[in-house]
């Protein structure tokens, strides 16, 4: 989907909070900086020459901005800060801006406030280049890590695999407990895989399959991270738990209407409230920035990746999981059948 970063303040975060991203942008920006504290800064000078508009420009959108771009590395230098700057300044450029006058404060950008500024900037053609090149530079990080696709970005995750195998167990005692317990239709599994799916995030499993553009053959439960994984593991154990104390006190199979009532009950718990919540934001906000998929009924959970899951999914530790689950396949695989 196309994306305007000056419109949405979420695609701008995202890509702010992709460390892998930014650092494979810094090189290939031809941007005068001044390295000071571990990292690369611009004066405010430097980003309207930058970006060839007047120095009112700049002041503008700090003033409308003010807020994002200090979240993002934008700081007004005072006192000691200040004079430890311009120390550096100086030893950069051998100038000193100090000539002619008395400097009480100096706005600076670090690199990522910088990027902000070319987000956020519609005067100029400079920045509008420069948001096509990170938008440009974000879709190659990702298919360079994923092979050209994102479906199983997920199992990049070092939990993902624990996770899955204990869910793979959780999911044989919940269709055992279905057998044995509830009257016989063909139809109960999927009924009840999808009430569980839509307790929990609002989607069943054909509506899933859908958003993530997945083949017919494709597994859905493959594509989930682990924290989904793990609270469908907690509901599928606790209701064949359920399913089977029910059915001993009622002393008969259960009918379909009574498992579903039993469902609804253990659904209301409150414990579920903020496992929900959580699994909810992350599958969300997860989906909309690694694979721009859009879950319409979860719109309100979104949030900006954090720069962990960043590095989680697209990181070094993510290629060398990926390699050695390439590797053992076909053992893993066994060891699942085995469970």
């Amino acid at each position: 989907m196309a994306k305007d970063l000056t419109n949405s303040r979420l695609d701008r975060q995202n890509i702010l909070n992709n460390e892998i991203a930014i650092e494979e942008l810094r090189p290939i920006i031809d941007l005068q900086t001044v390295f000071w504290q571990d990292k690369y800064y611009a004066t405010k000078n430097m980003i309207a020459e930058y970006f060839e508009v007047d120095i009112r420009t700049i002041e503008r959108y700090i003033s409308e901005y003010e807020s994002e771009l200090s979240a993002n590395g934008y700081e007004v230098l005072k006192g000691k800060r200040l004079n430890d700057f311009i120390e550096s300044y100086n030893q950069k450029f051998a100038t000193d801006i100090n000539v002619g006058r008395k400097i009480r404060s100096l706005t600076v950008f670090d690199f990522r406030a910088f990027l902000n500024m070319a987000m956020l900037l519609s005067d100029s053609e400079k920045a509008r280049a420069l948001r096509q090149m990170m938008l440009d530079v974000v879709i190659d990080l990702i298919n360079r890590k994923t092979g050209g696709g994102t479906k199983f970005i997920n199992q990049r995750d070092t939990d993902y695999f624990f996770s899955a195998w204990q869910e793979d167990n959780y999911r044989r005692q919940f269709t055992d407990a279905l057998k044995k317990y509830v009257e016989p239709d063909h139809m109960k599994y999927a009924r009840f895989t999808d009430m569980i799916y839509m307790s929990i995030f609002k989607e069943k499993a054909k509506e899933y399959k859908k958003i993530l553009d997945l083949k017919a053959s494709d597994k859905v439960r493959d594509t989930f991270y682990s924290e989904i994984l793990d609270i469908i593991a907690a509901y599928e154990t606790g209701l064949a738990d359920a399913i089977e104390k029910e059915q001993s006190r009622k002393g008969h199979i259960l009918s379909l209407e009574e498992t579903e009532a039993l469902f609804h009950s253990f659904e209301k718990m409150a414990l579920w409230k903020p496992l929900i919540q959580r699994g909810r934001t992350k599958m969300a906000s997860r989906d909309m920035a690694l694979r721009e998929a859009f879950h319409y009924r979860l719109s309100e959970y979104i949030r900006p990746l954090d720069k962990e899951d960043f590095q989680k999914f697209l990181g070094a530790t993510g290629d060398e999981l990926e390699r050695l689950m390439a590797e053992n396949r076909e053992v893993l695989e066994r060891l699942k059948e085995r469970a």
